[in-house]
């Protein structure tokens, strides 16, 4: 199928991203969130990241306007019957993106590559939702979503060859470099990633040092470029625990049970830089 129109479901931080990519990379893009404040805030996310490109002289305004005018928003998730590749980037919890998929299945044409951006939720999970269990798909984008190359394409049992096939050229053509990863909880990124976050806040809930003495430690040590406590406020700590359970419950293994800090830190709305306080304060 010809990929003109790009539609994706969530407008937040990975979702924005995702369309901003998407428009970047010539497509007509349907943006869909739940209410016009949220899409509204999608745009100016948008807006305000390809801003400072014109600033950085990596692009003039003519070109920003270009980009900016490809991007339809929706709070209508029927609008998606016109997309010719979806991507659904909502908040990762299981019966929300099972809706979601079962609405999109609905309404999108036959033949129409359905992709998810879950961090961590089982794609043949979210297959059997659908009629169209071979044209789904994991595409796993990273964050900041314009600046990180790496996309996960990630093969749901049934997902077929021409559905990968399809979902990888369409990562080469953003100017991601995709990777291949099976259908395990976690996937390759987060299986390995989170598990070090975890890790992280054990450390300062059993007290072997503090925040800043944790993220220097594997900054300067380890060579990341941020630390794991920040890296957790910047992905979201509600998202890090909702992996963290993920894995967990499709492990049965100790090893990836959350920190009970983590966890302390969700329930009391602590959820990093979206609400200005997680392990730091912003």
């Amino acid at each position: 199928m010809d990929i003109k129109t790009f539609g994706v479901v969530g407008a937040g931080q990975m979702g924005n991203g995702i369309a901003h990519v998407a428009a970047a990379s010539g497509l007509e893009v349907i943006m869909h969130d739940i209410s016009p404040e949220l899409v509204e805030r999608g745009v100016q996310a948008i807006a305000k990241n390809l801003n400072r490109g014109v600033e950085k002289g990596r692009m003039t305004e003519a070109e920003r306007d270009v980009v900016l005018g490809r991007i339809k928003t929706s709070i209508d998730l029927k609008d998606m019957a016109s997309a010719d590749f979806v991507v659904e980037a909502a908040t990762e919890n299981e019966p929300v993106k099972f809706q979601i998929f079962k609405d999109l299945d609905r309404t999108c044409k036959p033949g129409v590559i359905l992709a998810t951006n879950t961090s961590s939720i089982p794609i043949g999970r979210i297959a059997a939702q659908t009629g169209r269990p071979e044209k789904i798909i994991g595409m796993h984008f990273m964050n900041p979503v314009p600046i990180m190359k790496l996309v996960e394409v990630i093969r749901g049992l049934p997902t077929s060859e021409e559905t990968f096939k399809t979902t990888w050229e369409l990562a080469e053509g953003f100017g991601k470099t995709p990777a291949e990863a099976n259908d395990y909880p976690g996937f390759i990124s987060n299986r390995i990633l989170l598990p070090m976050i975890n890790e992280a806040v054990y450390c300062l809930y059993h007290g072997v040092g503090n925040r800043e003495s944790i993220d220097t430690v594997m900054k300067l040590g380890m060579n990341h470029p941020m630390g794991p406590l920040a890296l957790a406020d910047l992905i979201g700590l509600d998202t890090c625990l909702a992996i963290m359970e993920t894995l967990y419950e499709g492990f049965k293994d100790s090893k990836y049970r959350p920190c009970p800090l983590l966890r302390k830190y969700v329930e009391a709305g602590w959820l990093g830089r979206k609400t200005k306080r997680g392990f730091y304060e912003y």
